[in-house]
């Protein structure tokens, strides 16, 4: 029998609880470099002037905003299934996930005001070399915390922590976007190069926000599993010598923790009993091989006609 509380990735074994831990850290680390980050860009904004660097500091200022909303959601969706929540809190994640789609989507839309503003009316970009030494601190503790995410994401599955590393990610490149408007705006006398770059910025943080909120709204409307990892879980079903075939499958996920339900069809003559024992055999194989899931096994016997639903 599997261990209901150990959860099996990638050939490694990671308990619930050091799930819930891992998680926790991911969430205070975004917190704590966000927060080191804008008082060093506000500084250098300060001496600097220039727009792709406020719009960096933005960015990092929505970054605090969006990683204390993902703490509260992951510290939620942590909490264990209760009378009213049978599925468990797991959707709070998702939500999470929106609302860091709306922030970075606000702070676009700001950023665009701003630099078209520029344009109008250009600016000269001083203290060049201050604004770049920042933005190199930033990449490089930005890239300290997305190492730590990534890791996190691949031991727990978590759809908060993924939103937050791919809105960092961002970050980086937006950084090196700003050396490089900096560099020459200083260097070439070009000043236009920082309103572009703050433009083009935008444009990826909204691309940004667009796979943050389809993601999430993915899990919020209950979205199906992949082709591939439906036919893989009917294949494993199937792959029991008393299992004759496998239908109705209903897949979803919540959070860190995925739900799979199906009709398996077994031989008409066994007891209850036995159908019992193989549903289980099923449920462990299919676990094993998805981590972090409830199986739910509905047993048919063998040429039944029954109502099945029209969607496969």
């Amino acid at each position: 029998m599997i261990d209901t509380e150990d959860i099996s990735r990638d050939g490694g074994t990671i308990s619930l609880s050091r799930t819930s831990r891992l998680m926790r850290l991911a969430t205070y680390a975004s917190v704590i470099v966000a927060s080191i980050l804008i008082f060093i860009k506000v500084a250098a904004w300060l001496t600097t002037e220039s727009v792709s660097l406020l719009s960096s500091l933005v960015d990092s200022v929505l970054d605090v905003g969006a990683s204390i909303v993902n703490l509260i959601a992951v510290r939620h969706s942590l909490q264990p299934a209760d009378y009213e929540h049978r599925f468990g809190h797991g959707k709070a994640e998702a939500l999470a996930g929106l609302a860091q789609a709306s922030f970075i989507g606000g702070s676009g839309a700001f950023l665009m005001l701003e630099s078209v503003g520029r344009f109008i009316q250009p600016r000269e970009i001083t203290n060049s070399g201050t604004g770049i030494i920042v933005m190199l601190i930033a990449i490089l503790l930005t890239l300290m915390l997305v190492g730590f995410q990534s890791y996190v994401v691949k031991k727990t599955g978590s759809i908060a922590i993924s939103a937050d590393s791919l809105h960092y990610r961002a970050d980086i490149l937006v950084n090196v976007a700003v050396i490089i408007s900096l560099v020459l705006a200083a260097n070439l006398q070009w000043y236009m190069a920082d309103p572009v770059f703050a433009i083009l910025i935008v444009i990826y943080m909204s691309i940004g926000a667009y796979k943050i909120a389809v993601q999430s709204l993915g899990i919020l409307m209950d979205k199906e599993f992949s082709d591939e990892a439906r036919k893989r879980i009917k294949d494993i079903a199937e792959s029991h010598e008393r299992i004759m075939n496998v239908h109705d499958m209903r897949t979803r996920s919540s959070g860190a923790t995925s739900f799979i339900q199906f009709h398996a069809e077994m031989p008409k003559h066994i007891s209850l009993a036995e159908a019992h024992e193989i549903a289980d055999e099923v449920m462990y194989m299919v676990e094993d091989a998805f981590p972090n899931t409830e199986v739910l096994i509905h047993q048919d016997p063998e040429g039944v006609d029954e109502r099945q639903d029209e969607v496969q």
